[in-house]
Parts: structure tokens; sequence; C-alpha cells
């Protein structure tokens, strides 16, 4: 299990946290439901998008030296003035292992720069990404947190405009995940607006509306998780 450590980010105002915490509390009123919020920059350093894109890269210039010899011989020949330049196998071999390995550490350099390997990351390795910290997330600070098993959490991670909403046992069993897409729908489109803390809000609203629906509010019902905005 991932430990992971919260650090402040720029990307939520102190109004936004006020406008979720806010959210959340309303939201409980009605539910033994507990809700928990939070907002991740990145859910990943998608390291090996770097790993495949320089191995392609490479395997591209290794395919180009098999399938364009002449091409090769002729560039050689421009090089050093001679008419008819000729390689022997071990020489040609290890100019294209010496290209290829000069290629895989250029585009391995070039994809430290973050934003460009999120841009070549796929969207499905984002997805699974974001979905397996929202999990990881869920089972640190939420899962079994409650006495009623009824703790969900609310997570955005920003750089791959993606989200998720995880729900401990209880909840599973009454409500399908299907239900939850109004709730993400208004957090995306907000966020996709610029206002991700109003998009917060608005997934909390929705999602307070199906919990008090399924978990009304009972009398003595602790507040057991915190209503606070998470930063990661």
């Amino acid at each position: 299990m991932k430990k992971f450590r919260i650090r402040k980010t720029n990307h939520m105002s102190e109004a936004d946290h006020r406008l979720v915490s806010e959210a959340v509390g309303e939201a409980e009123k009605s539910t033994d439901g507990e809700i928990v919020t939070i907002v991740a920059d990145v859910s990943d350093d998608y390291r090996e998008t770097a790993y495949v894109w320089a191995s392609l890269a490479a395997l591209g210039v290794l395919a180009a030296f098999a399938l364009l010899p002449d091409f090769y011989r002729s560039v050689m020949a421009m090089l050093t003035g001679e008419w008819n330049y000729e390689f022997s196998l071990g020489s040609y071999v290890a100019l294209a292992g010496t290209m290829a390995l000069i290629k895989w550490l250029a585009v391995w350099a070039l994809l430290h720069w973050q934003p460009l390997r999120l841009l070549l990351t796929i969207p499905f390795a984002k997805q699974r990404a974001v979905r397996l910290r929202a999990i990881d997330l869920f089972r640190v600070g939420t899962e079994s947190r409650t006495a009623g098993r009824t703790g969900i959490l609310i997570y955005l991670s920003l750089k791959e405009h993606r989200a998720e909403i995880v729900a401990d046992e209880a909840i599973v069993s009454k409500v399908s995940g299907e239900v939850w897409g109004d709730a993400m729908l208004a957090l995306i489109d907000h966020t996709r607006d610029g206002e991700p803390g109003a998009g917060m809000a608005a997934a909390v609203q929705q999602v307070g509306i199906v919990l008090s629906e399924h978990f009304p509010k009972s009398d003595g019902n602790p507040n057991e998780l915190p209503d606070r905005l998470i930063e990661l």
C-alpha cells in the first residue's frame, strides 16, 4: 500500500476549501454517510511513458537502418567524401546500435518534462492510474472508518482531468456505480471551466442526495470523517 504525503498546492483557494467543507457539512446533515473529498495535482509520475517512447524511437532507428542501407551508405559517402563508401557488417551494426542508443537517450531525457510526458501517456493509462490512486487513498483514509461502512471518497486529479468516486461496503451493496454519474458530470464540468471548488461542492451535493435516500440520518450518528477538503 502506498503512503501519501499531504502538501499544500495553489490549485484550490481558501474560498474553495470553505465552499467544499460547507457542502460536505450540509450534505451530511441528512445522511449517516460520510463524504471525504480529495484533490490531487497528479496521480502518477508516468515514468513508464518515457521508457516506452524512448524504446519505440530506438526501434524506429534500427528499423530504418535495416530497411534503408543504401540511404545510410550515401550519407556516409557524403560525410567522408568517398564515392562508394562500403560498410562492413560489423561497422554497420555498430553504427545502427549507436544511433539507436543516442535516440533512446534523447527521447528519454526530453520526456523528463512532465507536461510532455502526460501528453504522450495514453488515456487508458491515465484512467487506470487515477482509479488506483483513488482506491489507495480510500483504503488509507475512508474504508471501514465508519461504524456503518458508509464512507465515500470523491477524488479529483487535476492534470489528468479525471475524477473517481469510491464507496464503502454498505454503500456499494445498495447503490450501483452508475448512480454517481450526475456527481461526476458536475465535478468535471465545473473543473473544465476552471472552478474545481465549485465542481467538488456540486458533486458533494449530488452524492449527499443519493446517500440521504439510502442512509437517512439517524439519532446520535457521529461525524466520523473530516469534512475539510484535502489537497495532495
